[in-house]
């Protein structure tokens, strides 16, 4: 019977997310509508900077009921529509097509230069919250890197203090340079883009500078919900010092975790000094005792990542070189990083492979 009244509660639950979205929804398309509205009036010069303020305050005046519609509210949606109306999310959009006989077509691309300020209910814009875009809008400038965001907070489910959280802590500039250090046995594994990073931010553990390998695998699993934050929502926590066996020996491994996008298991190895390559071997030996003992017949090789506070990147270069397992030196800091620095960073790279 129990069952039975867990699943009224579950009907209720879904149909009351499912209104919420619905919501969300049409809240977004309204703003665009809006937006675009005023975009085309200022455009074509038949509104002035002061139209937009008088308006504002028709609607405050004879609509009181209606909020969000103050001057600053206003321009936040104008914002919002020029920001998208010539994205590369574009391309994302939606349209419906009616035929002659009134009956619906196959839902098409189109551009959006080309829907006005029509509908955009099938868009991924209408996927996060009207917050989530201001934050988007606010603090991020690229294109491509609003779209990683959005696509993320989509993904992750993340929401707006996570959002900017991963913001603050330079997500996309450390995924962007991470995937061009990727050793080539891990390029190979499909969906590995976005899983894995070079660096990670530990910023919620509160550790000093100086501090032991036992200090930060106790940080992390007491804060795994912050760990999980950090890595990937994909990321499912199997257990600290992890027990395996071969031959008559035991060897614990710090952190294991399964991931099920790429559908593996992952063995994250801590380190609180710099890179040495000897670290390889053992983690190597872990990989083939996970791959021939723990995993499962359809899952992909376990990949292994190494978690040093420090490294050199041409050490890491030549030991990764003679690799044979599916594994990768990433960096950790206790502390938010320079986003300016990464952006540099980035930057670098990018205008060293034109």
């Amino acid at each position: 019977m129990e069952e039975q009244f867990v699943a009224v509660v579950q009907f209720i639950k879904e149909s009351r997310n499912n209104a919420i979205k619905s919501v969300n929804t049409e809240l977004i398309n309204l703003y665009w509508n809006v937006g675009g509205y005023i975009n085309q009036q200022v455009s074509k010069r038949n509104w002035g900077e002061k139209t937009v303020d008088e308006l504002a305050r028709f609607i405050g005046k004879n609509h009181p009921e209606l909020k969000g519609f103050n001057r600053r509210g206003l321009y936040r949606m104008k914002q919002f529509y020029e920001t998208y109306i010539n994205h590369p999310l574009a391309s994302l959009l939606y349209v419906k097509r009616q035929s002659a006989n009134n009956q619906l077509d196959e839902i098409v691309s189109s551009p959006m230069t080309q829907l006005g300020i029509n509908d955009i209910r099938g868009s991924i814009l209408v996927k996060i919250s009207w917050t989530h875009h201001l934050v988007l809008m606010s603090r991020v400038k690229s294109n491509e890197e609003k779209e990683f965001y959005l696509r993320l907070c989509i993904k992750e489910n993340y929401s707006v203090k996570q959002l900017e959280r991963q913001i603050n802590s330079g997500l996309f500039e450390r995924t962007m340079i991470g995937n061009t250090k990727l050793s080539p046995l891990v390029r190979e594994i499909p969906d590995i883009s976005n899983s894995l990073k070079d660096s990670y931010i530990f910023e919620f553990l509160n550790l000093p500078k100086t501090h032991s390998e036992s200090d930060l695998q106790k940080g992390l699993v007491g804060q795994m919900k912050n760990f999980i934050l950090e890595l990937g929502k994909d990321f499912l926590f199997m257990g600290e010092e992890y027990r395996v066996q071969v031959g008559n020996s035991d060897f614990y491994l710090d952190l294991l975790f399964y991931h099920r996008g790429l559908q593996c298991l992952v063995n994250f190895e801590l380190k609180n000094d710099k890179f040495k390559p000897e670290y390889l071997g053992k983690l190597n030996f872990y990989l083939e005792a996970l791959d021939q003992d723990v995993k499962k017949p359809h899952e992909n090789p376990s990949i292994g990542i190494l978690l040093c506070n420090d490294k050199d990147s041409e050490v890491v270069k030549y030991a990764m070189n003679r690799s044979l397992s599916p594994t990768m030196v990433a960096e950790y800091k206790t502390q938010l990083p320079d986003k300016k620095l990464l952006q540099d960073k980035l930057q670098e790279l990018i205008d060293g492979n034109d």
